[in-house]
């Protein structure tokens, strides 16, 4: 048997629920105009209507998580950072030297400097790519990879073309394109890798792909992939055509009049 929460908690609940919804609101509203984006524009962007952005931004209507995961790849944040507030959330992440923690997948040792992933898109992690790795897995999945070697050769293997890089090299690359690591040299290649999970807005989009991932991400830092934007044409000639049905009686016969 199920019990009622007292009024006054049923209350506090409303009230957290829509200091939600607001907070929500006040977010989306504010990515929309940092992009200098009229209402009407994400509408085409995203395939929602002008009138239900509008709900969402005044925080008069709640937002399903398709649509939220939507407006997160439109505007290219993660799905938290919607519904956080992040600088109060976590302003500052330090990871000592001493808490590091140093693992080993897919041949290839990492360590991760950073604990924050709920709040932030970026992923910065320490690679060693022993000179001993086998294989020639290629791996790909959504977002986006920066490089930087710190010691040692790498050859970097992207979609088909090789790039050697040396200490104090870079690379910046589109992972959903296949890559791998390949250490060179004499010794294992060091470096520094800044994943960002979450596809820029207006970065020309390749097909979404399988998520093969090299190095596993958190759970949470996991987004499924979402629907196919609608062309902003066909978007327009959808909503300007208004289908106007007369109810239908299930006790008229078909042969009436």
């Amino acid at each position: 048997m199920s019990k009622e929460l007292p009024d006054s908690q049923h209350i506090d609940l409303k009230e957290q629920i829509q200091s939600q919804l607001c907070s929500f609101g006040a977010r989306l509203r504010e990515l929309r105009l940092k992009r200098g984006w009229t209402l009407e524009e994400l509408a085409c962007r995203s395939s929602l209507s002008k009138a239900f952005l509008s709900r969402l931004e005044s925080g008069g209507r709640q937002a399903s998580i398709a649509a939220a995961l939507t407006l997160s790849r439109i505007f290219g944040v993660s799905l938290a950072s919607l519904f956080e507030s992040e600088p109060a959330a976590v302003p500052c992440v330090v990871v000592r030297a001493a808490e590091a923690d140093t693992r080993s997948v897919n041949g290839l040792k990492y360590v991760t400097l950073s604990h924050a992933g709920r709040f932030f898109n970026l992923q910065p992690i320490k690679v060693i790519v022993p000179l001993s790795r086998r294989g020639d897995e290629h791996y790909q999945h959504d977002g986006e990879e920066w490089i930087y070697i710190l010691s040692g050769a790498l050859t970097l293997s992207l979609a088909g073309k090789t790039y050697d890089l040396e200490p104090g090299d870079a690379a910046h690359f589109d992972s959903r394109q296949p890559h791998r690591l390949i250490a060179q040299g004499d010794r294992d290649a060091e470096v520094l890798l800044v994943a960002s999970p979450v596809a820029v807005a207006g970065h020309a989009l390749l097909p979404l792909v399988r998520q093969h991932r090299a190095i596993p991400v958190p759970a949470f830092q996991r987004f499924p992939p979402t629907p196919d934007i609608m062309p902003a044409a066909r978007l327009r000639r959808n909503q300007l055509k208004v289908k106007k049905t007369k109810p239908t009686n299930p006790n008229k016969r078909k042969d009436m009049p």
